[in-house]
């Protein structure tokens, strides 16, 4: 769980880094001074809007409002909050055989950026959640 107790960050930032491919695949020096992507339009449709997307993973479209969260702070909520955070964290802990990155135990990515990330799929203001 993150260590503030806070799940999510900005839905903005979070749209930003799931559409952004790039991490782990350059050896050039610039890679020491940027962030990796969460690269998840490769596996997953994220908006109604996107036309080309990966199938590997299942469509992250309405990630929320279909799991019913209107307000990601509301007590009600926290099962799924929580789940999702463990998922982007190590998706590995629940299903053994996911093709998800372990993005959070591998520290591919740090906990702002899966805040942020948490926010895209559960914010309902969020262009996921549309």
């Amino acid at each position: 769980m993150p260590s503030d107790g806070q799940f999510i960050g900005d839905w903005k930032v979070g749209e930003q880094l799931a559409q952004n491919g790039r991490g782990m695949t350059w050896t050039d020096p610039s890679t020491a001074t940027s962030s990796n992507g969460g690269n998840c339009y490769n596996c997953h449709q994220i908006t109604k809007a996107e036309i080309s997307y990966g199938t590997i993973g299942p469509s992250l479209y309405q990630y929320g409002k279909l799991r019913g969260v209107t307000d990601p702070a509301a007590p009600g909520s926290k099962a799924i909050v929580e789940y999702t955070w463990g998922k982007l964290w190590n998706a590995k802990a629940t299903n053994a055989c996911s093709d998800m990155p372990r993005f959070g135990h591998n520290k591919l990515l740090d906990e702002a950026q899966l805040k942020n990330l948490m926010a895209l799929l559960l914010d309902p203001k969020s262009p996921v959640n549309q």
